[in-house]
Parts: structure tokens; C-alpha cells; sequence
């Protein structure tokens, strides 16, 4: 009986080690706090752990892990296997995808902007480059038309821009510089101080973020229509964290991915069919921009895509090949093709 339970309790010993062998568990970087910006990393987490019937866990960290800032940075030296981060936050470390936070690229739908992002994310000079940060592109988090919130009087004209201080980054913050305004590229997360100290005047951001960084509880008035672009913020993983995840675990990563922008998308559409409501809740006037002063802020811009496409092409990119991919996507999109 001794000897029968002692093997007994060896083998029980023995499977609790290899079942604790083969568990992985990821970490990945977030920043601010959950919402609808988000989800996708939220969901694809719960996927992963009911295929692998909790063999593979992703535990996420809002802030506790990284600067969002400086994800990338992580992500490279293996401090966490997977991060999100926005390109405007540092272009010069993944200038291939600032080519999707150009202004007025013309898209008008988050599923338009996950076709357009994956197109980009796809091309073999964007993996490239993020290769020398040991990151894999793993998918987007789609982001509406940015739009922003200010103080005082509202801003409907253009010539009511110049001088303006917007917190814009990217491509963005080069749209408004190009008519008159003061962009500062500063993180989501010190927004609201700035706003309400009177560093700013306005922010863009998409309605999720106005929330979230309590930047419409400062506003007077929302642009509803200017629509001068989005920030491009993908989920990275690890390289070689991907790379030794077992045929398993990577089949449930790779095939959460659809699932989990599909959530992303139900549950932004959400917010967007709430928000006029939300506006009145907050007293914020809603401001609707002539057309005419709209295309007057196109013709303003006209002249960042050459640049951008000049500035990628002297760095050793396929500058006018990005681009290009970029326009045709979107026009494939809206076509249905």
C-alpha cells in the first residue's frame, strides 16, 4: 500500500510539472484604463485561454508595465511579449505605418481602416522594419476620424485655427501646423491636465479617447464633421516570444485575431450610436463645418503627402509604394472589392 501510494503521488507530481511546463503566460502593455480602444486586446486574451484551455494566458497591465511611450522599447528587449502603441508617439522608430495617420486619406469607416492598416501592416517593408525592434505586427485597433473638443467660442472657419493650440500628433499635428495651428505631440495621458491648465486649447482625439482622458468634460464644443485623419496604434508581439509559442498556442493566437477586431468593432459601435447623446449629457455644443472650409483644409494639406512620400523614399522606404497601397485599399474598400 506504501509503495502503491508513493508511486501514485509521483505521478501526480510528474503531470502537475508538465502541465506546468507547457503553460505559457504572456504579459502585454497597455496604458490608461480599459475602454472601447481596448477591447480587442481584452477579448483576444479571453480567446486564447478558452482554446488552450488555459495553457496560454495573456495578463494585461494598464501602466504597470511600460510608458506607453516607450512599448516599443519594451517590446524590443523582451521586457513583456505583446504592447500596443501609437506610431505618432515615436515615427522615427516605425515610419512605414505613419504613412496611415496622413490627413484626409479619405476613409470613412473603421472596417475601411482595419482593411487599409492590415493592407500596410502586410508589406514586407513594414515587417522589416518592425523586425528591428523584435516586434511583430499582430493587428490594428481602428480608430475613427479624430475630431476635436476646445474651449471658449466655437472654432467653424478656418482662419479661427491659426494660432491654435490642438494637441494633435503625427500626421495630424502637420495638417493643423499647415493651417496655422500649434500642434504638441503629448501622450493621451497628460491631455487633460494641459486642456484644463490652459496649455491647450484643443485636442483631437476619437470620441473614445474623449471620454477616457476626461477631455469632454472640459469642452464647450466637438468638431462633428472635420475629419482631418486617425492615429494608427497597432498590437505588437515579441518575435521570438511568438516564435516559440507551440504550433497550438500559436494557432490559437493567430486565429483570435479576426474574432477579436469583430468584437472591437461591435463594441465601438456602440459608443458611436450614444454619442450625441453623450454631447448633450455634457452640454457640449456639437459644430458642424461648412464644406467649403472643409476643402479649404485639404487644398491647406495638399502638400504633407509629397512630403511624407519624399521624406520615406530618402530614408530607404518604398515611400510612393506605401502610399500608393495605402490609396488603393481604401478605394478597393468603399468599391466592395
Amino acid at each position: 500500500m506504501t509503495n502503491l501510494t508513493g508511486r501514485l503521488a509521483l505521478c501526480a507530481f510528474a503531470t502537475a510539472f508538465a502541465t506546468e511546463a507547457v503553460a505559457v503566460e504572456w504579459n502585454a502593455s497597455l496604458w490608461g484604463k480599459r475602454r472601447a480602444f481596448t477591447e480587442h486586446v481584452e477579448k483576444i486574451a479571453e480567446l486564447v485561454e478558452e482554446k488552450t484551455d488555459g495553457a496560454f494566458t495573456i495578463n494585461i497591465s494598464y501602466g504597470g508595465l511600460s510608458k506607453n511611450t516607450e512599448n516599443l522599447d519594451g517590446i524590443s528587449i523582451g521586457a513583456f511579449e505583446m504592447a500596443q502603441f501609437c506610431a505618432g508617439y515615436h515615427a522615427d522608430k516605425n515610419r512605414a505605418i505613419t504613412v496611415l495617420e496622413l490627413p484626409f486619406l479619405g476613409v470613412e469607416t473603421l472596417e475601411q481602416e482595419v482593411a487599409v492598416s492590415n493592407a500596410v501592416y502586410a508589406n514586407p517593408a513594414v515587417a522589416k522594419e518592425m523586425e528591428q525592434w523584435n516586434a511583430k505586427l499582430l493587428m490594428p485597433s481602428p480608430m475613427p476620424q479624430y475630431n476635436i473638443v476646445g474651449t471658449g467660442e466655437p472654432r467653424d472657419e478656418l482662419s479661427e485655427f491659426d494660432g491654435m493650440r490642438v494637441r494633435a500628433t503625427g500626421g495630424l499635428g502637420d495638417a493643423f501646423a499647415a493651417v496655422g495651428a500649434v500642434p504638441t505631440s503629448m501622450t493621451a495621458t497628460e491631455v487633460y491636465q494641459a486642456m484644463q491648465s490652459g496649455v491647450i486649447d484643443t485636442a483631437a482625439f476619437a470620441q473614445h479617447a474623449h471620454l477616457s482622458y476626461g477631455t469632454i468634460n472640459e469642452a464647450d464644443w466637438w468638431t462633428a464633421n472635420l475629419n482631418p485623419g486617425t492615429v494608427n496604434c497597432p498590437v505588437v508581439v515579441n518575435i521570438d516570444a511568438y516564435e516559440s509559442l507551440s504550433p497550438e498556442n500559436k494557432e490559437a493566437l493567430d486565429s483570435s485575431v479576426d474574432e477579436a477586431i469583430d468584437y472591437y468593432l461591435a463594441n465601438y459601435a456602440k459608443l458611436l450610436a450614444r454619442w450625441d447623446e453623450i454631447l448633450a449629457e455634457k452640454e457640449v455644443q456639437k459644430v458642424e463645418i461648412a464644406e467649403g472650409e472643409l476643402q479649404k483644409f485639404r487644398d491647406a494639406t495638399d502638400g504633407v503627402h509629397k512630403a511624407w512620400i519624399e521624406e520615406a523614399t530618402a530614408s530607404g522606404l518604398p515611400g510612393q509604394e506605401l502610399y500608393d497601397l495605402v490609396t488603393k485599399t481604401i478605394e478597393d474598400s468603399k468599391n466592395g472589392s
